[in-house]
């Protein structure tokens, strides 16, 4: 799959840009805050709906404006297709592919594939165990329509749950009737997170060893209460519904899952260096991208944003090895140092490359 075309009006701090893209590399360079993140942003948000910041539909509109509007012209499975997303104050978003709008915005989910390596990857190492479930259900997401929607299912009733033991609800068929639709949906949940883990450990692996070039021993596995348990989960539910009245949320279930990071057998965020744990972060990505090729049949957009700040410079010719690699398609990069750019392309001769300065939202092409 590849982006040709990009038009966008006032989105974060782009004003107005027209751009046509290599179906290989697309290097964006210039200082902090000029607006290379910003590019990489809009491209996610054609894909996912949303902003990879978090930030509300309204704060993605440029300072001072009303309106924001982007266009997407891409080549999907050898057919020309078109994305557009507008948002006016006030009202809600509108997505349209080919022209027609979404009644849902989770029907675009997993169309155009993407996936996106940031600094803020590290999160997935040293946050919370809510950033590792966001990583897994985007990508399962991407690739399974049927788990984006058992987990919308899934999380509105936990919602109706939350809010029955905050209101102090002591009707047990009312428990039950939410419980029943909360538990079909666990399951496919559960088993579709220990599966994807499963398949997506060896890959992992491999992507971690091939950047680090050592003997490390990385490792990704699943934590499941309802697994662990071997028990139905209406009945994991039954028995904590008395703790659940106190602390007024539920305390069991797929929401509270995780993802093991270790290395040699230790935790990652207790023991890696700043450079194993984004070794580990990259490998990660990388990995789903495999996975997500493996799964669609089409290969993603890879978007690398300021990735190679704080790793040494094997690792960073290393990386740079596995994306020239032949199951990577269109990639977009970012970076403040123009001899990292150089570097990739010194090690990708006959790759058609295009290269912008961006400044405070504006993009000159000089390559």
């Amino acid at each position: 799959m590849q982006l040709t075309r990009l038009h966008i009006t006032n989105f974060k701090n782009i004003a107005d840009a027209r751009l046509s893209f290599s179906p290989n590399i697309n290097a964006l360079l210039g200082d902090n805050g000029m607006g290379k993140s910003n590019l990489l942003d809009a491209i996610y948000y054609l894909s996912f709906c949303k902003s990879f910041t978090g930030l509300p539909d309204a704060g993605v509109v440029r300072a001072g404006e009303t309106f924001a509007m982007m266009q997407g012209d891409y080549l999907r499975r050898g057919v020309e297709e078109q994305v557009q997303f507008g948002y006016t104050a006030g009202k809600r978003k509108s997505f349209k592919r080919g022209g027609k709008e979404y009644s849902r915005l989770s029907q675009h989910i997993g169309l155009f594939p993407l996936v996106l390596v940031s600094p803020a990857d590290m999160e997935l190492v040293s946050g919370a165990a809510e950033v590792r479930r966001r990583f897994i259900d985007m990508l399962i997401s991407q690739t399974d329509p049927a788990y984006l929607s058992h987990l919308i299912r899934y999380n509105t009733s936990l919602q109706q749950r939350n809010r029955m033991l905050r209101d102090h609800i002591a009707d047990p068929n009312l428990y039950l009737a939410v419980e029943m639709g909360m538990e079909m949906s666990a399951d496919y949940i559960t088993n579709a997170r220990q599966s994807i883990t499963s398949r997506l450990s060896d890959i992992f692996r491999r992507h971690y060893r091939d950047i680090a070039r050592t003997d490390e021993m990385p490792g990704i596995a699943y934590t499941s209460a309802i697994a662990a348990s071997g028990r139905r989960f209406s009945e994991l539910l039954d028995e904590a519904r008395r703790k659940d009245e106190i602390v007024g949320h539920t305390t069991v279930g797929p929401h509270r899952d995780d993802l093991v990071l270790t290395l040699d057998s230790m935790p990652v965020k207790s023991t890696a260096s700043q450079g194993q744990s984004k070794t580990f972060t990259i490998a990660l990505r990388l990995a789903q991208y495999e996975f997500m090729h493996e799964a669609t049949g089409m290969r993603p957009l890879l978007l690398l944003d300021d990735i190679f700040d704080k790793l040494d410079r094997n690792r960073v010719a290393n990386i740079i090895d596995i994306v020239n690699r032949d199951i990577f398609g269109q990639i977009f990069i970012t970076d403040t140092n123009r001899d990292h750019l150089d570097t990739i392309m010194s090690s990708m001769p006959g790759a058609d490359y295009r290269l912008w300065n961006v400044t405070s939202g504006s993009f000159q092409q000089i390559k």
